[in-house]
């Protein structure tokens, strides 16, 4: 079972994901509402996907994925954010984001990303 750390300051946020991921067969192992808990998780669980919130309260999810980067982490990245400009989007893949999600969303759209990662 393809495992998932979910990433967003919103509660309520992490909720519906993790919900979606479930009820889709993924084993959601942690949750995290800012950046610096969200690299102490994912060097912890090692999951394979993580989903990610640019707008943490701590720091940008862009500067997560850049401190994941420095340590050589391998989890495939999707970016679920309210912060839809195309700049921000292409900043986000230069980094190694490989999908990204303009909330709000539509549940199958998180789905297909997530069987396309899982499946890499």
């Amino acid at each position: 079972m393809t495992t998932v750390l979910v990433v967003d300051d919103s509660k309520f946020q992490r909720e519906t994901i993790k919900n979606i991921l479930e009820e889709g067969g993924y084993e959601v192992i942690g949750e995290a509402a800012n950046g610096e808990d969200a690299i102490k998780l994912a060097l912890i669980l090692k999951p394979e996907i993580i989903t990610l919130d640019n707008v943490l309260p701590d720091m940008f999810g862009l500067d997560v994925m850049d401190e994941l980067n420095d340590v050589d982490f391998k989890a495939k990245v999707i970016m679920i954010s309210a912060v839809g400009q195309d700049i921000a989007q292409r900043e986000a893949k230069e980094i190694g984001i490989l999908e990204y999600i303009v909330k709000p969303f539509e549940k199958q759209d998180l789905l297909d990303k997530v069987l396309k990662l899982a499946t890499m």
